[in-house]
């Protein structure tokens, strides 16, 4: 089954084309960033506006990537939710009208699903079950994975996900959009010994995240080192280091304990988040010690892009699933309601 993907339910556009016996066969990515540099984070009209531009020439090159046209496709999946709902309409209205042209079923897909499958594309897949750190944009979650829709969520953060802890530490520093990476990059500068940040809620049971907290003790440490005025490069790239560290060693020390409670040795990490080098090297060091395996995506299915949303349709779409032609999409869509699939 060759299946179209479409992901708009951000700041990226993203198409890809997946074979279910091939593999993937040609993928493209346009993103934002550029665009909302200026307002220092997403305007959601701006975003819609993007993709409406985007979407169809995108997907003329994918096409001619894979050297197809639409008549040989079987499918097309697009992301539903959750996300900006003038962006998911983009990409639903398209794929539906798309797949209703050319005759061929569409499938609404759940973004984040799309983050948790993306480790499947590559070439040492991990085996279900696995426990998943979810960390993309306003996500962080723990689950444990038993198959495609079984899931059942260990953990959540009770306030600010990583990332937005990421963007906005990044933010108080003086760095420009988009905050994690670039926090990331001047982290690697800095001296993590030298501020004693918390580790947010592991000394408690249980496995879900608080990151506001460590953002307040950023901005606290921010205003101490500019008590004359000026951050300085030092302090800036000090701060950095110790605000990664602390929230690597949180996320490390969950994914841990969620192994050990459910008797598992497998990790998938996967969303934006998870394309950061410390915590990937810290997981692998970490759950080596174990016997454990980590497995993410390439950083380039990090993100937001079409060939995760194009996988995750077609495992959906063989399984005989399919939408009717009215079109829903929804920014909130907790993950435990989609259905699951035979194993």
């Amino acid at each position: 089954m060759r299946v179209l993907g479409l992901e708009s339910s951000c700041d990226e556009t993203g198409v890809a084309i997946y074979d279910s016996e091939q593999g993937l066969l040609a993928d493209a990515l346009y993103s934002q960033i550029a665009l909302h540099a200026e307002f220092g984070g997403v305007v959601p009209e701006l975003a819609s506006r993007d993709h409406v531009r985007k979407l169809l020439p995108l997907i003329r090159e994918v096409l001619d990537k894979a050297g197809m046209n639409g008549g040989d496709l079987d499918a097309v999946a697009y992301t539903a939710g959750p996300g900006l709902a003038g962006a998911l309409m983009v990409g639903a209205c398209a794929g539906r009208a798309m797949a209703y042209a050319w005759g061929v079923p569409a499938l609404a897909v759940h973004h984040m699903e799309g983050h948790l499958l993306a480790p499947m594309l590559e070439a040492n897949p991990p085996e279900f079950p696995f426990i998943a750190l979810l960390v993309s944009g306003g996500h962080t979650q723990l689950v444990r994975v038993d198959g495609i829709g079984h899931y059942q969520l260990l953990g959540e953060s009770l306030d600010d996900a990583a990332g937005e802890a990421f963007d906005k530490a990044a933010k108080m520093l003086g760095l420009p959009y988009p905050g994690g990476p670039q926090l990331a990059k001047v982290a690697a500068l800095g001296d993590n010994r030298r501020f004693d940040f918390p580790r947010p809620m592991v000394n408690r049971p249980g496995l879900d995240f608080s990151f506001s907290g460590l953002k307040t003790f950023t901005l606290n440490t921010v205003n101490d080192c500019r008590a004359d005025g000026v951050l300085s490069e030092t302090d800036r790239n000090d701060i950095a280091a110790a605000f990664q560290d602390a929230v690597v060693d949180t996320l490390t020390i969950k994914c841990l304990r969620a192994l050990k409670q459910e008797g598992l040795s497998r990790l998938v990490i996967a969303g934006g988040v998870s394309a950061n080098t410390l915590l990937r090297e810290r997981l692998e060091a970490k759950l080596a010690k174990i016997g454990a395996q980590v497995y993410y995506p390439r950083p380039a299915y990090c993100t937001d892009n079409g060939a995760m949303i194009a996988y995750a349709g077609a495992c959906r779409l063989l399984a005989g699933q399919a939408e009717a032609l009215s079109v829903q999409v929804r920014p909130r869509w907790p993950m435990n309601e989609l259905p699951g699939l035979r194993n």
